[in-house]
């Protein structure tokens, strides 16, 4: 392609350069792998801010999903609870994941089977906006839940 956005047609790489030269700009190769390989007459550095202007855009508008944790003790009261689940509430409405651990300590661990009913209250509490992603789940010394947000 020449200066001016025009097909030149297919040319030896000197051809190619030379017209380059001429018109003051460079030759960039755009796709290698075609039969033959096919470049541009184009300013570089140009091409370059323009590349990279698109790209900043494009990462604008993206989200980035992130897995918030809250982490609780199997004796935690109801109010702590309430106050946990409006802080999942605001990290579900900025659209992230959120993982809910129950961290269990010394003589708590024979309690395990007992305490599962503290995340299902807490994904029932948050149930309007939210869906369980990933069923509770021991690991260790800890249990946990993923909720992300209702499409």
């Amino acid at each position: 392609m020449g200066a001016a956005g025009d097909q030149l047609g297919i040319m030896s790489i000197q051809d190619a350069r030379r017209a380059a030269e001429e018109a003051g700009l460079d030759l960039v190769l755009i796709a290698a792998q075609a039969k033959p390989p096919v470049c541009k007459i184009i300013d570089y550095g140009k091409f370059r801010y323009e590349q990279l202007r698109r790209d900043k855009e494009t990462r604008k508008k993206q989200h980035v999903t992130e897995i918030k944790e809250i982490r609780m003790s199997p004796n935690i009261d109801e109010n702590d609870l309430s106050t946990k689940a409006g802080a999942a509430r605001k990290f579900l409405e900025r659209g992230d994941r959120v993982k809910v651990t129950l961290r269990f300590r010394g003589r708590e661990m024979a309690h395990m089977g007992a305490s599962v009913h503290i995340l299902t209250d807490f994904a029932n509490s948050l149930q309007d906006i939210a869906v369980v992603d990933k069923a509770p789940k021991v690991e260790g010394r800890t249990m946990s839940l993923f909720l992300v947000q209702k499409k």
